[in-house]
């Protein structure tokens, strides 16, 4: 039975979350210019789902505007090549437009004639935040998302479910890399913000760890359930340049700066009380309470170039909530499979794999019996025989993992007990069960002396197309497709017989 996963999220945003902290920084109350991004009412009120606002201006998508995304990274809901989209400039809007590591929210625009239009996805242009509108047909949404109209922007059930997730992992990383700086010293070099329900990640200036990681976890949870207050403190940027951006001494940036292509004019920090200020465009949580951080106790190292860096990955809010239902479900379903408790299953499956060691053991050992019987056998049949040079072509049916290092066993097991003085060409071979036309069999030349081995090689190569190479006394390749007795058998006996006259 699956568990059922209730998130409760907070319903109001504190009046005191966000503070303009610039005397002469007013929102613009003129519904013809554009709130700049810095001011937006999704960075004012981060709990808001719906807003009446007005169009400023709406214009065909080039599709130059779409770049692509790579899968796994922040996935928007981006508009087929042949679906029309259109730009919209809104006065003010709850759709985050993608910043600050933080993906694009989706959403929807609603127009006074009962329509519903798609938001894909939203994206600063220097400082405005511009919406992608899916339309079935440009004309039609031009005539209906006018300028100057009145319409309502929100954010349906889906689309807050993933504000709020990404607003969980944004807050929980600021809280996260504060705990590393200020305990251990660890920068922060940059941070991503994954598609749920994959574990976020910072990548760190070094490794850590394992006492490190649960030490710096349970310090940040301190914080958690003290359930420390976060706001946000908006000025006018001045027209000196920004400071520059902190570098290690390996040459990496420790964090980033503001966009060079940023025109909002505003600077946005983000504070969590006690613990941090960070500048920062996204979206965030006004308190810290029920963002309980896991971090994963590993890091996965890094290397580029002469630097090395680590990633460390941790999940929260919603995602961990996810992930421990998740988590639980799988070890339940291999502790039915294992007939075993779930607290039994390392036990059980330490078991299975000695058990899975030795069945291999023994299978490798009964493998190289047999292979001793097949080279004796073929030293049964050499020993009478007069010709300068004796040649055999051995085939089998064999469905094992490894069927060329059976083969491989044959020719050593063959090597032990032939006399040097005696000349000798043998092809093994040897191909699946059921074959099919892209089955692979496998060929192995073994021979006294390599100047009959690579030539035996070439002419397989030429006659079978066979892939293969080899060095000395062994040459092994590959044939794809179906072997037949009558037919790639015969070709084999035209190498030999070639090879021996």
């Amino acid at each position: 039975m699956a568990a059922a996963v209730i998130t409760l999220y907070p319903t109001v945003t504190p009046p005191s979350y966000h503070r303009i902290v610039s005397p002469t920084l007013k929102i613009p109350a003129d519904t013809q210019r554009p709130i700049p991004v810095g001011l937006l009412a999704c960075q004012r009120d981060p709990l808001l789902r719906e807003l009446e606002t007005s169009i400023i201006s709406c214009t065909i998508s080039q599709p130059a505007s779409f770049p692509s995304v790579k899968k796994g990274k922040k996935a928007s809901a981006t508009a087929p090549a042949d679906q029309p989209t259109l730009e919209i400039i809104l006065h003010d809007t709850v759709i985050f437009p993608e910043g600050g590591g933080q993906p694009s929210d989706t959403g929807i625009i609603k127009t006074a004639d009962g329509r519903t239009w798609t938001v894909t996805q939203a994206k600063r242009h220097g400082g405005h935040a511009v919406h992608y509108v899916w339309a079935d047909q440009t004309e039609d949404g031009l005539a209906s998302l006018t300028p100057g109209t009145n319409v309502i922007v929100a954010l349906g059930e889906l689309d807050f479910d993933r504000r709020y997730d990404h607003m969980s992992m944004h807050t929980s990383q600021h809280l996260l890399s504060a705990v590393l700086e200020n305990r251990l010293n660890i920068h922060t070099l940059s941070w991503s913000l994954t598609a749920a329900p994959a574990p976020c990640y910072v990548e760190l200036a070094r490794s850590m760890t394992t006492e490190e990681i649960l030490a710096m976890q349970s310090e940040a949870n301190k914080f958690v359930f003290e359930g420390r207050k976060v706001h946000v403190e908006v000025q006018e940027m001045d027209d000196k340049p920004q400071p520059a951006v902190p570098v290690l001494e390996s040459g990496r940036a420790v964090g980033k700066g503001v966009p060079t292509d940023y025109t909002g004019g505003i600077m946005r920090t983000v504070i969590i009380d006690g613990v941090d200020r960070s500048p920062c465009c996204g979206t965030h949580l006004p308190t810290l309470h029920n963002l309980q951080l896991f971090i994963i106790p590993q890091t996965e190292s890094l290397s580029r170039s002469a630097t090395t860096s680590a990633r460390l990955y941790f999940l929260a809010g919603p995602r961990l909530i996810t992930y421990l239902t998740s988590t639980h479900s799988q070890l339940t379903a291999a502790a039915t499979t294992l007939s075993c408790g779930t607290p039994q299953v390392p036990d059980r499956i330490g078991q299975v794999v000695d058990e899975r060691k030795r069945a291999e053991k023994r299978v490798d050992d009964l493998e190289f019996e047999l292979a001793k019987h097949v080279a004796r056998d073929v030293w049964q049949e050499m020993m009478p025989s007069e010709s300068v040079l004796f040649v055999k072509h051995v085939h089998r049916t064999d469905d094992s993992v490894n069927p060329l290092g059976f083969l491989s066993a044959i020719t050593t097991a063959f090597a032990n007990i032939i006399p040097a003085e005696r000349s000798f060409l043998l092809i093994f071979s040897s191909s699946p069960s059921s074959q099919t036309s892209s089955s692979a069999s496998v060929l192995l030349v073994f021979g006294s002396d390599e100047k009959d081995v690579k030539p035996a090689g070439d002419l397989l190569k030429g006659k079978l197309n066979v892939k293969g190479g080899g060095k000395g006394t062994r040459w092994s390749g590959k044939f794809i497709g179906v072997w037949r007795e009558g037919r790639e058998d015969a070709v084999v006996s035209e190498v030999l017989t070639a090879i021996s006259t």
